[in-house]
């Protein structure tokens, strides 16, 4: 809700047969803190103005907690013990918080209830092997809850409306078999539906009210971005809805849902919108939010435009988050630069004021961070490709190891700012490469589209050209250079070490998919609404796709790998993990392997995650050389629990 649209110890320097890299000895940043709970993180102001929620640590595991603005009487209202809760949003009465939970990773979603008076906690969607998402509510529906369910059809998608003082639960509209998702506009009636057609393009239905036939609206093929539907205009009578459709890259538009007719709000020739900002009471639609080399606002609504110019002014940071009262007097405002934690603050609009509320990991402000580095370079195809170099702090750039860091998705992209990883593999040592290879979002379908059926291809290269550029800008060491990613980014490193045996020193694989038939054969099964998009981007033809799995060429990996997996991951099964283990050890290739009972796609658990990247450091100063900080007794006695 309100927020704008669409997570002390001495250094231990080891010789492993390579020379420990020499670098200033900044502090070794414990990964406790780095990697653990946030001391505070993610506040939200309730709709009344009067009381900030957040979460926090209680007992060691994330929940909700809320104070009144102004005072300190914080008190925790959640009593989660395992997983910790991530996401959450205060309901309009500003009396109860709305949050989501699953089990050990299967991203099977409850919506819960807690009540901040009695600090009661209700599962509102009670149903096992299904997953729930919000849809949407609104202040002048306070006690109506708008819900997506697949608990019919595990396949879909259905709508749902939730009474939220009683919990009853009602089909509000069922899906017909082929809608990916719904839009339900300021009077909660479900009157758009997303699409994705059989040729990996994009369909939007309407209905003029819940009494009329559906009808189509627009309609872009498979060449465009992934485009989406953001909201209903105030009035209800147009959509504004992200799309690529006559242009390079994604524009906001504002169709008319009875003319049809389209009107272009908010452009750029090379970089696709990405966010909208809204006003939280009215609906009115204020700036749209550019992901350039940094987040960059584009105010439409002059009535902000001197709140913005203030609050730029706060820090040298982006802004990437706002929450605000329903009288729009009071803004929360989460500011995230390149060396630092994320701040946040409440910004008093009347007075211009920004008063700092605290940052998400106070004691990171001990340590001397890395800057964050915005770079470009030349693939071997002369496409310009864009990313992220980090280097250590208070070192020269020069010759260093380097680990390359792809990210997920594919179809997401690295930002500017803090990065956990990024300064975690700093402060050991080395340079950090972020690749936005081809296939990334926010640089427009040309970008986009080179990326298709390119997996083992020029994706693969862009990675290695950057490699080849930070050898050729004396920042990196050629011979040390090590690959790690996690998801589409344990994928890249899979495909590094086996289709470029010689390219990387060693290589990291945090839930990569190694065989990308079994991969698409074993998605979630509400992922079929979409599966035609994976096979546009990725390739449909199973000879095809195998020439493009790592665990084919498993038997040309020379180098080290270490591996981890989430025994529960609904995305890239446990399988695909275990299939490219067995055949490096069947060929006799080193390789570690840990698969954690209690998580799904990636480390949610702050214990799995630090104690993975325990073994990653280790892994990778034996390798590339760097420092790291010694395994803790819990952090051995974890990692010997799930090594297989």
């Amino acid at each position: 809700m309100h927020r704008f649209r669409s997570s002390r110890v001495v250094a231990v320097l080891l010789l492993f047969g390579l020379p420990t890299l020499v670098f200033a000895q900044t502090d070794l940043i414990p990964r406790s803190i780095l990697f653990g709970n946030p001391e505070r993180s993610s506040p939200d102001i309730s709709p009344d103005g009067l009381m900030l929620a957040y979460l926090a640590p209680d007992q060691g595991v994330l929940n909700v907690w809320v104070r009144t603005l102004g005072k300190t009487d914080d008190r925790v209202i959640t009593n989660d013990r395992k997983r910790g809760i991530r996401n959450f949003t205060w309901q309009y009465d500003s009396k109860n918080i709305l949050y989501g939970q699953d089990k050990d990773g299967d991203e099977n979603w409850h919506i819960y209830q807690a009540n901040v008076a009695s600090k009661q906690t209700k599962d509102l969607t009670p149903f096992e092997k299904s997953r729930a998402d919000i849809l949407s509510f609104d202040p002048d529906h306070p006690e109506t809850l708008m819900i997506q369910s697949n608990k019919r059809d595990a396949k879909v998608f259905d709508v749902y409306r939730v009474d939220l003082k009683t919990g009853a639960m009602t089909l509000d509209t069922q899906n017909p078999g082929d809608v990916q998702g719904w839009q339900v506009d300021h009077n909660l009636q479900t009157r758009a539906a997303q699409i994705t057609t059989e040729d990996g393009g994009t369909l939007i239905r309407v209905r003029d009210d819940v009494k009329s036939p559906w009808r189509e609206l627009i309609k872009w093929g498979p060449e465009e971005t992934l485009g989406n539907i953001v909201n209903f205009t105030p009035d209800n009578k147009s959509l504004w809805i992200i799309t690529s459709l006559d242009a390079n890259a994604a524009r906001l538009i504002s169709v008319d849902i009875a003319s049809g007719k389209r009107t272009v709000i908010a452009e750029d020739p090379q970089f696709d919108v990405s966010f909208t900002v809204e006003q939280p009471k009215n609906h009115k639609l204020q700036a749209v939010v550019f992901l350039r080399e940094r987040r960059d606002f584009q105010v439409v609504d002059s009535s902000i435009q001197a709140d913005f110019d203030a609050l730029h002014k706060v820090r040298d940071a982006d802004i990437s988050n706002i929450s605000r009262d329903l009288k729009d007097d009071k803004w929360i405002v989460t500011f995230e630069g390149d060396d630092s934690p994320v701040y946040y603050y409440l910004y008093d609009r009347a007075a211009r004021q920004a008063t700092i509320l605290f940052s998400n990991r106070p004691d990171l402000e001990k340590y001397k961070l890395a800057k964050v580095k915005p770079v470009e370079y030349t693939a071997r195809d002369g496409m310009k490709i864009y990313g992220y170099l980090t280097t250590p702090a208070g070192v020269e750039a020069k010759n260093l190891a380097m680990v390359v860091f792809p990210h997920g998705g594919p179809w997401g992209r690295d930002l500017w700012g803090y990065d956990p990883y990024a300064q975690w593999l700093a402060n050991r040592g080395y340079a950090v490469l972020q690749p936005n290879f081809r296939a990334s979002t926010g640089y427009g379908k040309q970008y986009l589209n080179a990326g298709d059926r390119q997996w083992a291809g020029a994706m693969h290269t862009d990675l290695l050209d950057g490699k080849d550029w930070a050898v050729q800008q004396g920042i990196a060491d050629a011979k040390k250079v090590c690959i790690m990613g996690g998801s589409y980014g344990g994928y890249a490193t899979l495909a590094g070490v086996a289709f470029s045996p010689d390219a990387y020193a060693c290589g990291v694989d945090i839930v990569g998919p190694s065989n990308l038939n079994t991969l698409l054969k074993t998605i979630p099964p509400y992922w079929s609404t979409f599966l035609a998009i994976f096979h546009k981007r990725m390739g449909e033809d199973e000879a095809f796709l195998k020439s493009q799995s790592p665990l084919f060429k498993a038997d040309e990996i020379k180098v080290p790998l270490l591996i981890g997996q989430g025994k529960n991951d609904p995305r890239v099964n446990k399988a695909e993990s275990d299939q490219i283990v067995a055949a490096m050890r069947k060929n006799g290739k080193p390789v570690v392997y840990y698969v954690f009972p209690d998580e799904g796609h990636g480390f949610a658990r702050p214990e799995n995650r630090t104690a993975f990247n325990a073994a990653s450091e280790e892994f990778l100063a034996k390798y590339l050389g760097g420092r790291f900080e010694v395994p803790s007794d819990a952090e051995k006695k974890l990692l010997e629990s799930v090594k297989e």
